[in-house]
């Protein structure tokens, strides 16, 4: 199967494969450019806020390469580690007890750190000017250990040298003398303990106890759901440089500028104002630079202000695996009332979950797990309680799907359950319990305005063939001993908005200058999901020009202050509108004044081709830029925006959190070896929903990215701990995400365009797509479990996630026992 047959896309015959160079050719920007796709009638459609239809798109909605792909793959893009290094630069390595998880310290002898080659300063929490805490809001995460260890991993002491390699060996050169303390490491170690970093919280409606007991139908069981490693391809870093005043610029691969600014104030006890944070890229984020780059930055910082020099603090792969949280691991528990259909009367669903030795951002991630629960599914009543539990563990924290995947996952397991129980197709039992008219109420009280659940399901069923390779999968398992094949078919409903509802606002900074170029900045980060490129499609269109004409420069505290992080999936819908409504402010001076320099009426002139058409005039942009500044028109603006609609009350439980949903489905059919317990996923069909798609090259990578990282959380990708809490798989050689070769040979993504009349006026009417698709590979699991099933019909494969090899045999020899 070719790669164009692979991608598919509703984009009329767009080739998205890289151009043929000739023998010998050396690549020019020329050979990587796309050319324009024509826009057919139908993508014509209202711009947010316009009262007209507008003009077939030239540059959104488009497949335009993203704007850094050359320089990705020839290395001229720069990261931190590629900033020219001021001269006297010093380096920062951290220092920890390797032997603790738990203990009160008593004297740290840093005397031999101090005394090693190169060491210029080493320093511990009382080098700390201002709070010793990088924690975003509660105030419990220290930067530098105070009197105790915590967790296996933590930072007691920090290294200043003058390379990296000498900070690193002197940092294994200390003496710890410490009191050794039983750690809570597990789930259950935490429970028995009674440790909680959050209160538990519930909601739900309904007399959930009653409805069981009055159920004929009733089943109850349990997940264990996995943590994950970040595993970005940059690791943490941070250069901080030192100016006048106490004034500190620091270089910060975060998704966060606006907290890592606040938190080097915090540390330093300067105003935010003195502290500026610059972030151009960073080599993948994945929610593990969202509040966790902040201890990085700050060390970085605090060395710059003691030292006076620039310091840059670059983690080693192995400590930042161990100093930096993951994906909270979760067990859900579920006790399920249902009908003879398999339809959902009653649920039950509560969720333990491991946050670790500080609160980080576990209190969204572990709401948004609830949020997640229900997944495409109608609970009529309904009791959901999350339990946040403290573990002398690395803090757990954001992870793309901000927890919605552990919902997912506890609700296709319910589904799944059901089925098997009933013989019936898992397919027939999840279209039972969509939401659909009369039973469009979450459990917390939204809603469902914008379901397409039952045509975009219909539709890939269709094209996917489900019922005959159903039919042909029942018989190859027939037929087959040793191998077993799994098919499933899972939807997706995914919120879009932070749940921590001041965080959806955003600003951004557009100024049009005289030679007709564009300057613009945001208070969104590129981590390579295709962001900048996203937003600069949008002020292109807004003025008619060609992306190239737009200057996308770093994002930088100093230009767009008070930003929210770049996560929940709502960069492109916050950033694009700001930049929008700044674009569109400037438009806003240049259409008068030039109609009163033309006598024409203001809605005889346009923006396109790089022109304004001005009557039956086309005069460049550059020619009215200069114009208009000679008449002393201001040709900058600072848009800003806020997400309507949303509210939500927490205490009560009430309100309308997300502003749409994102919806997709993925069918993925796989095979296990019942010999081995290896798996291999043989074919994907995916249809997701992106309304109408900012850049359809860039969301069916985002698609084809997110299924692939969900995919090696789901089944390859297992974080293992000791007894003594020490985490075991610290690097690449004992952690194992997924590789090219783990990547479906039969791999197919088309966009799913949903309704006019179902979307929200989101820029341009496009929808979200960065953290839905991580939760596609649900079909992966759920076609495991539909294979191993198949051992003995009507027994429920006792199989947790990640689905490994040892995970998948230890469920077949339970399926063989018969569950003894």
């Amino acid at each position: 199967m070719s790669e164009t047959d692979m991608r598919k896309t509703d984009v009329s015959d767009v080739d998205l494969a890289d151009p043929v160079l000739s023998e010998g050719a050396e690549p020019s920007a020329a050979d990587f450019e796309t050319e324009p796709a024509t826009a057919s009638a139908e993508d014509v459609a209202e711009l947010p806020g316009s009262a007209s239809p507008e003009p077939a798109y030239a540059t959104v909605r488009q497949p335009i390469r993203h704007d850094s792909a050359i320089k990705h793959v020839t290395g001229a893009a720069i990261y931190i580690d590629d900033i020219r290094e001021p001269a006297g630069t010093l380096h920062l390595a951290p220092g920890w007890c390797p032997t603790y998880a738990k203990a009160k310290l008593g004297s740290v002898d840093l005397s031999e750190v101090k005394a090693a080659p190169g060491v210029v300063a080493v320093l511990t929490k009382d080098d700390v000017p201002g709070i010793n805490d990088v924690s975003s809001a509660m105030g419990d995460d220290p930067m530098l250990a105070d009197g105790e260890i915590l967790f296996w991993g933590q930072v007691v002491f920090c290294v200043v040298a003058t390379s990296r390699d000498a900070a690193r060996r002197a940092a294994r050169l200390a003496r710890f003398e410490a009191t050794p303390e039983t750690p809570l490491i597990t789930v259950e170690d935490a429970l028995t303990a009674d440790s909680h970093v959050l209160p538990e919280y519930r909601f739900g409606r309904g007399d959930v106890d009653k409805t069981l007991l009055n159920t004929q139908r009733r089943l109850s069981g349990s997940i264990a759901i996995g943590g994950q490693e970040h595993f970005y391809l940059e690791g943490q870093i941070a250069m901080a440089v030192p100016g006048e005043d106490g004034d500190m610029l620091v270089y910060s691969s975060t998704q966060h500028p606006s907290e890592v600014q606040h938190t080097v104030a915090k540390v330093l006890g300067l105003m935010e104002a003195s502290v500026v944070v610059e972030t151009r890229r960073m080599g993948g984020g994945f929610g593990g630079k969202e509040s966790q780059a902040n201890q990085w930055a700050a060390l970085a910082a605090l060395a710059a202000h003691v030292t006076g020099k620039p310091c840059k603090m670059r983690l080693d792969r192995d400590d930042d695996m161990i100093m930096t949280g993951k994906r909270h691991d979760e067990v859900a528990t579920f006790d399920v009332g249902y009908d003879a259909d398999g339809r959902i009367l009653a649920v039950d669903l509560a969720f333990d979950s491991r946050c670790g030795y500080s609160a980080d951002l576990s209190l969204g991630v572990n709401d948004r797990t609830m949020f997640h629960a229900d997944n495409a599914y109608f609970y009529p009543v309904v009791d959901i309680v999350s339990r946040r539990l403290k573990t002398n563990t690395y803090s757990n924290t954001a992870f793309r799907g901000f927890g919605g995947p552990q919902g997912v996952i506890a609700a296709e397991r319910i589904i799944d359950t059901i089925a098997i129980t009933l013989g019936r197709d898992p397919l027939e039992v999840r279209k039972r319990n969509f939401y659909g008219p009369g039973r469009d109420v979450t459990p917390y009280g939204q809603t469902v305005e914008d379901n397409v659940l039952q045509d975009l399901v219909g539709k890939l069923e269709t094209s996917c063939d489900y019922a005959r390779r159903r039919q042909a999968v029942r018989t190859f398992n027939t037929r087959s001993r040793i191998l077993k094949k799994g098919l499933a078919l899972t939807p997706i409903k995914f919120g879009i908005s932070f749940t921590l509802i001041h965080l959806n606002q955003a600003g951004a900074l557009v100024h049009l200058y005289t030679d007709g170029s564009i300057h613009l900045n945001h208070g969104g980060t590129e981590m390579g999901q295709g962001l900048f490129l996203k937003v600069a499609q949008v002020v292109a269109e807004e003025f008619g020009v060609s992306v190239d004409q737009v200057k996308i420069t770093a994002t930088n505290t100093a230009k767009v202050p008070n930003t929210a992080p770049t996560a929940a999936s709502s960069g492109s819908d916050l950033n694009g509108m700001a930049a929008l409504i700044a674009c569109r402010e400037i438009k806003g001076r240049l259409v008068p004044f030039l109609a009163g320099e033309y006598g024409v009426q203001e809605d005889q002139i346009a923006f396109r081709d790089g022109k304004v058409i001005i009557g039956n005039e086309a005069v460049p942009l550059k020619e009215v830029a200069k114009k208009a500044y000679l008449n002393r028109i201001q040709l900058s603006s600072a848009g800003y925006y806020k997400t309507p609609k949303i509210h939500w009350n927490r205490d009560k439980a009430e309100g309308r959190p997300f502003y749409y949903y994102a919806y997709g489905a993925a069918c993925s059919e796989v095979t296990i070896d019942t010999m081995t317990g290896e798996m291999r996923v043989d074919r994907v069909d995916i249809l997701h929903d992106c309304g109408k798609s900012l850049n359809p090259a860039i969301d069916i990578g985002q698609i084809e990215g997110g299924f692939v990282q969900g995919m090696g959380w789901l089944t390859t990708e297992e974080l293992v701990h000791d007894a003594q809490g020490r985490l075991r798989t610290h690097a690449p050689s004992t952690y194992k995400i997924p590789t090219c070769s783990d990547v479906p040979e039969d791999f197919r993504v088309e966009l799913y365009e949903s309704p006019e009349g179902n979307r929200e006026e989101s820029i341009f009417r496009s929808k979200a797509v960065g953290e839905p698709p991580l939760m596609l590979p649900a079909s992966v699991f759920s076609a495991i479990v539909d294979a191993l099933a198949s051992i003995r019909p009507g027994m429920v494969p006792p199989l947790d996630a990640p689905a490994t090899p040892e995970a998948i045999m230890k469920a077949v020899h339970a399926m063989r026992r018969g569950g003894a």
